[in-house]
């Protein structure tokens, strides 16, 4: 089998060292970009029925720039200016220097730690007295409400946005000899795509052990899994597997 096209359900990198990239240049192949999955903001209407009163909070926790973004979008929508003292923690330093698209990063009280809330729970437990707010997605998969719950740490968790599945009709899949797919949601938008999809020759990559769960509980054949140990990433793993086929062929 030689390997020509392939199909990652991404955006494509800005980039231009990309290891995508790379790819392309070292087995001479073509990849398309194509997001499977992308995100949409909550209507100020859908906001106000969870009953979140936002000046009620006194620190927030972020846990991703697209959480920034739509927090400090539903507030402009509701016309509320967040206090000066409101009190910033994000889990990785990137969150924090992105704060500076809304707010004035030096005038701010501002946390943040390596990868995960963890991190935070050292600054945290020193702000035991604040009312933390947390905007997360819809159906969110998150632990911190049970971290900050055993630390006795009032706080509250609102859907600020949700990932929906992405119009891909118009791709066609027999084009491409791989697919990549980096989470179950993605998963999900291809059979709502394609409701009558068979695998059939096409090779399906996944990354993550809970994007591979969903590939095989929906009955997919997965020809290329990462991270291992021999490859972490998923273009590593990509590399590997187009030398296979070479020698194969």
């Amino acid at each position: 089998m030689k390997i020509r096209k392939i199909l990652i359900s991404q955006p494509e990198p800005q980039t231009e060292k990309s290891p995508y990239f790379d790819l392309c240049n070292k087995f001479n192949l073509k990849i398309d970009f194509k997001p499977f999955i992308h995100v949409e903001g909550i209507s100020v209407r859908e906001f106000r029925q969870q009953k979140i009163n936002i000046p009620e909070f006194t620190a927030l926790i972020f846990t991703s720039r697209i959480a920034v973004d739509h927090f400090f979008r539903i507030n402009e929508e509701m016309r509320f200016t967040i206090p000066d003292t409101i009190k910033y923690f994000c889990v990785t330093e990137s969150i924090a220097f992105y704060l500076q698209k809304y707010v004035v990063y030096r005038k701010r009280k501002i946390f943040y730690g390596n990868s995960n809330i963890n991190d935070l729970m050292e600054y945290i437990l020193k702000h035991k007295e604040d009312n933390y707010l947390i905007p997360l997605t819809e159906n969110y998969n998150s632990d911190i409400s049970h971290i900050l719950s055993k630390q006795e740490i009032k706080h509250s968790i609102g859907c600020f946005y949700r990932t929906v599945s992405s119009d891909m009709k118009n791709v066609n899949l027999s084009e491409y000899d791989i697919v990549v797919f980096f989470s179950p949601l993605g998963i999900k938008s291809l059979f709502e795509n394609f409701p009558d999809f068979k695998q059939k020759e096409l090779c399906i990559a996944t990354f993550g052990p809970t994007t591979a769960k969903a590939a095989l509980d929906a009955g997919l054949k997965i020809d290329v899994q990462a991270p291992t140990p021999e490859s972490p990433s998923i273009t590593a793993a990509l590399d590997c597997f187009i030398k296979k086929c070479l020698k194969e062929k």
